[in-house]
């Protein structure tokens, strides 16, 4: 999953970025508004993490302006605001989520994946695939009753696949959910990444399209 982090504190937008990143989704992590403007519109994020005071203006008519142009992209608010009247401004607003800050990484974590998951219409993190048995929140799969091991680059490969059941992805996407602006993308990335999925998931996990792209196999 690509995301964008709206934060101005060095330190805390460094934390964030890597805890993001270690989870195996890109990052793209910009320190004022006007950038996060010009991220956007360049890029295709699927969710953001928005802090309310920023150098250039506040997060809630960023908000506003987002959703008043149709956008449904997930956004989490993360700030130090923590008034039930600024929480019901972050929701009324457009946020999904709220998360006062300082919060535990692990929960930001854990906020990602349910966001996600209500967003790709399964809300429900324990999913079955053919002889896999797959809990999204645990990160944990069983083939057959025995456990798999994925790196966060392949978790985050094999969620996207699953969010989009049936639907072809290009590589172009893929490579975009993995990898952050700044990221140098070997041409053959994507398929080591789908040649290890299907020696730990099955050889029918992914199916190519030749010339197009990728999409989930039929369980």
């Amino acid at each position: 999953m690509r995301i964008l982090l709206i934060e101005d504190d060095t330190v805390l937008g460094a934390a964030l970025r890597d805890q993001v990143a270690g989870d195996g989704h890109s990052i793209d992590w910009v320190t004022r508004l006007d950038a996060a403007e010009d991220a956007m519109a360049t890029a295709a994020h699927e969710l953001v993490l928005l802090d309310l005071m920023l150098p250039d203006g506040r997060g809630i008519p960023f908000l506003k302006r987002l959703r008043a142009r149709g956008s449904v992209v997930p956004v989490i608010i993360l700030t130090a605001l923590d008034q039930v009247s600024d929480r019901i401004e972050g929701l009324n607003a457009g946020a999904d989520d709220y998360l006062v800050k300082p919060f535990d990484l692990g929960e930001l974590s854990a906020r990602i994946g349910a966001v996600a998951r209500r967003y790709s219409g399964n809300p429900n993190p324990i999913l079955s695939h053919g002889d896999l048995d797959i809990d999204l929140a645990a990160r944990s799969i069983l083939r057959a009753g025995r456990p798999v091991t994925l790196t966060a680059r392949e978790w985050a490969l094999f969620e996207a696949f699953l969010a989009r059941p049936g639907q072809l992805l290009s590589k172009t996407q893929l490579e975009d959910t993995l990898y952050a602006f700044d990221t140098e993308v070997e041409s053959n990335t994507i398929e080591v990444h789908v040649s290890r999925l299907r020696k730990k998931l099955g050889a029918g996990i992914i199916v190519t399209e030749r010339g197009l792209g990728y999409r989930l196999g039929v369980a």
